[in-house]
Formats: structure tokens, C-alpha cells, sequence
């Protein structure tokens, strides 16, 4: 039994889509005639993504918060007795959303055909990745699949809130510096000129800061436009240039070079692999798969090449904390708590706190860091409108000292 989406007509000539079961299409158009429909269209779900992978990705990837409740349903059906089919079933009737029944449809015919749902995951790769697939197989191995599945929704759910609690503390800040500068450009762009005409007929050399005030609105006036064109095609270029892995690796190795910049994203890419690295490792993964898998999450590409070089070198017999001491890119206090966890057999325990603390350290480099951003903002803002008022009323005050 397959999934297939299907379009269709009602009796009032209104059109109607939806996913349904079934053996072949023929059946399926059968089954929609029986729903007093006529049928349009009758497509395999896992043929359609073969034929068309970017048009499926388009429309039919889950959101975090939507594969977080998914995972969370299966667990807790799994966990009570229902056998996997019927509980990718249950879920997908439960959902109200074609494209996530589309999928859970598309697995449950998989699992149906013999396939392993890590198997059956695995033709969405855009919805499951590497870590999803890779714990979801070793929990069917090891026969704890919905503690595996419990596991990777609490992972989801936090992953989701740590998300949301950046953009929100982002959000703010962005806002406010979007407001700076659409001010300043409408005083330099519409305020600015106004007020010159009324300097044009005095007769009088006008202070520095005036005809700086000018000269810079003249210039914002006429090339203000081109100026946006430019700064726009400059991010098209940059961002085409990091599509080449080369460009992308040179462009993270400059980041870490940079004195404010590096901290933090070693910071971050340490949280990911220690999050990663404990999930994989309590779900029964060896340590050099969840080596190579937790570094298929880490951001910076200089980071996941020297953690897959400290795989190899686990491979040959090292240590795991020495390996990754080895790169340079991992806090001490990781690489302490990795060695302990190896010296206890506590490796995830340690992995999970050591995930903790770095967590902990991101929220605070964020809030101190926006909570100097934003003062220092107010006062440089503050100090352009003081610019351009003192531009505007020095030529008044001389003219008044002249008329005295």
C-alpha cells in the first residue's frame, strides 16, 4: 500500500486535495469517485519527490514545532502498545495539515513494504535528518525506539525555544536600528533640503558642519538609490559565493580569526556537538558514527572538518577528549568534562552538561551583548539628530549676530 496526493472535483465544481491510501492509482480514483468526487490528478507521494526533489522540499518540509508534536505522538502511541504502521497512521489522520499527512503516509508505506523507519525517513532527507535518522536506527536496534523518540522530541522542542528566545531578543534591537536609520535618512533626504533653501539668499559663508550637513544630503539625494542597489548586489554576490564549499571555508576560517567573533562561534558550534553528541551516544550510536554525524550539524565548516579529522584519530586508537583537543576549537572545560565522562563511563551525562553550560554562556553573550547594543545605538543615533540640529541652527545664530 502506497500514499498518494490526489486533486479532485466536488459536485459544485469546487476543487479539493487531500491524501488518501491505497494499492495503485486506479484504486485510489475509485476511492474518490466513492467520496462523490471526480478525480484530477492521482500522484505517488514517493514518486512525485523523486521526479521533482526541489518543488517537494518547497512545499512539504515540517516546521521544528511541527516535527517536534509528530515525534512526541508517535512516542507516546509507540510507548503504549500500537505498532509502528498504525501509529504513523494515527498521527497522519490526526494532522490537519496535507503536506505532514503526505509524509507520515509516504513512511507508513515504506515501513508497510519491510523497510526500517530509518529506512523510510530517509527518503526525506530535507525533514529528517542525519541525526533524526541516525538515533530513530539505533533505537529499532537496540529496541528502546520510543525512548529514542521521546528523546529526540524533548531535543526538538528545546531547539525550538532556544530559536524563538534569539529571534525575540533580536527583534528589538533590529527594529530599533531599522527606525535609526529610516529617521536620519528622511532628515537627510527630504527635512535637510527644505531648510537649505532658506540659507540659499543670505549672502553669507555658511559654517563647516552646514555645508557638510549639505554636501551629505546632496549626495544621499542624488545616489541614495544607487547606493541601496549596490548594497543589495553585494550581499546577492556574497551569498553566491558561499554556495562554493571553498569560498564557504575560507570565509569561516576568517571568522575565526576575528577577535569578537571568534568566541562566540566556538562557543556555539561546541554547544551543537555536545547536544548532538549526547543524544547519539544515549541512544546506543558507536562513538565514531556520532563523531561524524554530530559533525554534520556544526555551522562552521572549518570546526566540522577538524572534528571529523579527531574521528580519524579516534579511529586509530586515541583518546576522544585528546582528539578533540587536538583541534583548538573546544572550550577546556568541554574537553575536561569529556575526559571525565570517558574516565566514568559517564560520557552522555558529562556531554549533556557540558551542553548546558555552553547553552547558558550563548544566553548570557547574547544579553550583554544587546544590552550594550542598545544604549550605544540610542547615543550614536542621538549624536547624528545633534549633527544635523546644530548644521540646521548655527547659520541662524550667526545671522542673528549679524543683525545685532
Amino acid at each position: 500500500m502506497a500514499a498518494f496526493n490526489y486533486t479532485a472535483l466536488n459536485q459544485q465544481g469546487q476543487l479539493r486535495h487531500g491524501v488518501m491510501e491505497g494499492d495503485t492509482p486506479r484504486q485510489v480514483r475509485q476511492l474518490i469517485r466513492d467520496k462523490e468526487l471526480t478525480p484530477l490528478t492521482v500522484e505517488e507521494i514517493s514518486r512525485k519527490e523523486s521526479s521533482g526533489p526541489f518543488r517537494f522540499q518547497l512545499r512539504r518540509q515540517m516546521s521544528a514545532s511541527e516535527l517536534a508534536l509528530v515525534t512526541r505522538q508517535l512516542a507516546t502511541l509507540i510507548r503504549s502498545g500500537t505498532a509502528l504502521e498504525e501509529a504513523l497512521k494515527a498521527v497522519a489522520e490526526q494532522s490537519d495539515q496535507d503536506r505532514i499527512k503526505s509524509i507520515l503516509l509516504a513512511v507508513r508505506a515504506k515501513v508497510l513494504e519491510g523497510h526500517s523507519l530509518a529506512v523510510a525517513l530517509a527518503k526525506f532527507p530535507a525533514v529528517f535528518q542525519d541525526l533524526y535518522r541516525a538515533t530513530i536506527a539505533a533505537g529499532e536496534q537496540t529496541g528502546f525506539l520510543d525512548l529514542v523518540l521521546e528523546r529526540l522530541a524533548d531535543y526538538t522542542e528545546f531547539s525550538q525555544q532556544l530559536r524563538q528566545k534569539m529571534m525575540l531578543a533580536l527583534l528589538y534591537p533590529v527594529l530599533l536600528t531599522g527606525v535609526a536609520f529610516a529617521v536620519v535618512a528622511a532628515l537627510m533626504v527630504y527635512v535637510v533640503p527644505q531648510v537649505v533653501k532658506v540659507f540659499e539668499n543670505m549672502g553669507q559663508e555658511l559654517p563647516l558642519l552646514t555645508r557638510g550637513l549639505i554636501m551629505a544630503s546632496a549626495f544621499l539625494k542624488s545616489y541614495g538609490l544607487f547606493l541601496v542597489i549596490i548594497g543589495a548586489g553585494l550581499l546577492m554576490f556574497l551569498r553566491f559565493t558561499l554556495r562554493n564549499e571553498g569560498s564557504r571555508y575560507r570565509f569561516h576560517h576568517l571568522l575565526l580569526k576575528l577577535p569578537l567573533v571568534a568566541k562566540p562561534i566556538k562557543t556555539v558550534n561546541a554547544a551543537r556537538f555536545a547536544r548532538t553528541f549526547s543524544i547519539l551516544t544515549a541512544s546506543g550510536v558507536s562513538i565514531l558514527e556520532g563523531m561524524h554525524i554530530s559533525a554534520q550539524v556544526l555551522g562552521n565548516l572549518v570546526i566540522r572538518q577538524a572534528v571529523q579529522e579527531a574521528a580519524n584519530r579516534v579511529r586509530e586508537g586515541a583518546s576522544l577528549h585528546k582528539s578533540l583537543a587536538q583541534c583548538g576549537f573546544f572550550p577546556p572545560i568541554t574537553i575536561h568534562m569529556i575526559a571525565s565522562g570517558e574516565a566514568s563511563s559517564k560520557l552522555e551525562e558529562m556531554l549533556e552538561r557540558a551542553a548546558t553550560i555552553h547553552e547558558r554562556e550563548i544566553e548570557t553573550m547574547l544579553s550583554a551583548t544587546l544590552g550594550i547594543f542598545e544604549p550605544v545605538l540610542i547615543l550614536l543615533m542621538g549624536g547624528v539628530v545633534l549633527m544635523i540640529v546644530l548644521a540646521i541652527l548655527m547659520p541662524i545664530f550667526d545671522l542673528n549676530q549679524l543683525v545685532r
